[in-house]
């Protein structure tokens, strides 16, 4: 199983090396196969040490350069950081990213060896059509993107979910997962979107849930090392 937690624009550098330390304390009895990445803000990014993948939340699609506000794969390579999060419907939404500049940023990465979270997602005005309309929309989220990269894990993550503390119905994540599954064949498949610990073992005991993507409950330490070991 997969567990990921995505900061977004949470902790300093000072409160991640605490919540790290805090972590690493409890990981010690997790299952060996299980996986933690970590996606802490780019101000944060270190070296830190532990059982856990530390990934970053975005990049430019560039080595360094002039791109003011931005960080390029130098700043990455300093950290030794080879995972990235591409996709997230916060980017797409706040941030304009296009499908075009998302694909462009993925062929980028893909080229430079990084493990890549590609994320995708539906509106509520789109789930509300029905199922038929969903399957429409999810697929057309992965133009540009190479499903067959080794180094690929896809998030779905309905964003009518995501920080609103009310998260997909077991029938629907598991109907969207299965379909899901044959878009893109072998690869892990996470789900995010209100995740935490009490519905935790509901969501990742669903068949085609690869692992979870937490956004808030992953905030607190000790609340997501109990949904690592629970």
């Amino acid at each position: 199983m997969i567990y990921a937690a995505n900061f977004k624009t949470n902790h300093t550098r000072q409160s991640t090396q605490k919540y790290l330390e805090a972590l690493s304390e409890k990981l010690h009895t997790k299952k060996t196969e299980d996986k933690v990445y970590i996606f802490p803000p780019s101000t944060a990014l270190d070296v830190y040490s532990g059982d856990f993948t530390i990934g970053a939340q975005n990049a430019y699609p560039a080595y360094n350069g002039a791109f003011t506000g931005e960080i390029g794969v130098e700043q990455l390579d300093e950290f030794g950081i080879k995972t990235i999060l591409i996709g997230h419907s916060e980017r797409r939404e706040y941030l304009l990213e296009s499908q075009e500049k998302v694909a462009q940023k993925f062929s980028f990465f893909q080229e430079q060896g990084f493990e890549i979270i590609y994320c995708i997602g539906e509106p509520l005005e789109i789930r509300q059509k029905g199922f038929d309309a969903v399957m429409e929309y999810l697929p057309a989220q992965f133009e540009g993107i190479d499903v067959t990269y080794e180094n690929l894990i896809v998030a779905y993550e309905p964003i009518w979910a995501i920080g609103t503390g009310r998260s997909a119905t077991v029938e629907k994540i598991s109907a969207t997962h299965s379909a899901l599954k044959k878009e893109i064949n072998d690869k892990p498949l996470l789900y995010g979107g209100s995740v935490k610990l009490e519905n935790l073992k509901e969501i990742t005991g669903i068949t085609g849930v690869d692992g979870v993507l937490v956004g808030s409950a992953s905030l607190d330490a000790d609340s997501f090392s109990k949904m690592v070991l629970s």
